[in-house]
């Protein structure tokens, strides 16, 4: 059974490297979303195993993404949520952490190893 990935970000480019990076992995089945409207759209009819999910994003960062998908997804709420972002200094990570993120990966993210990083965070 193939793991399943959401990605979401509002920057087209960087999900078509997203999208690229994670199909490297023959065993993921990646989804790609421009915004949280889409991947709640998505949640509905296909469950991710992770969540890749943009810090800064227009209408509703990943904090407030987070915040919303524990409160009023309870399908979801066990599903790890791992923040992409530059924002990567101790404090800030520390943040994400605090607020329920499984963890962060750091944009520019390495295309060769997304798939085996976001994997990592289904046995956390």
């Amino acid at each position: 059974m193939p793991v399943r990935v959401a990605y979401v970000d509002d920057e087209p480019d960087i999900r078509e490297v997203a999208a690229l990076s994670l199909g490297l992995d023959p065993d993921i089945e990646a989804r790609t979303c421009a915004s949280v409207p889409e991947l709640l759209a998505l949640v509905q009819t296909w469950r991710p195993d992770v969540i890749l999910l943009d810090v800064i994003m227009p209408n509703m960062d990943g904090p407030t993404t987070l915040a919303g998908l524990r409160r009023e997804h309870p399908l979801l709420a066990a599903v790890p949520v791992v923040f992409i972002t530059a924002r990567t200094q101790a404090h800030e990570v520390d943040r994400f952490t605090a607020l329920g993120a499984a963890g962060v990966i750091t944009k520019p993210f390495d295309p060769m190893t997304l798939a085996s990083t976001a994997r990592s965070f289904l046995t956390k």
